[in-house]
């Protein structure tokens, strides 16, 4: 059974025979998810700092730009998980695994 490197010897991994990505997703989708949300509050702040009204606004407004985030979000990380697991099914057998 092959060995997995860890963390930091898949990152400085030259050959790029260890495929960092499919173990971030996570950490990735979270990230991502995270600055949305900072984005959005601070679009919320900014309205009501001009005004109440500019401030509803902009809050149902984030509501649905974060809900729209969150969906895009997803739907890029299931397609890079999708693209590493294709990659994993159609490489060939390693020596390792023979």
């Amino acid at each position: 059974m092959a060995e997995t490197k860890g963390f930091w010897e898949s990152l400085l991994d030259f050959s790029f025979r260890e495929c960092l990505t499919p173990r971030m997703t996570r950490l990735l989708y979270a990230l991502h998810l995270l600055v949305g949300l900072i984005v959005a509050i601070g679009c919320v702040i900014s309205g009501f700092n001009n005004s109440t009204s500019t401030g509803v606004l902009y809050l149902i407004l984030a509501v649905i730009g974060l809900f729209f985030w969150i969906l895009y979000c997803r739907i890029a990380i299931e397609f890079l998980v999708a693209v590493f697991r294709i990659a994993d099914a159609a490489a060939p057998p390693s020596a390792e695994h023979r």
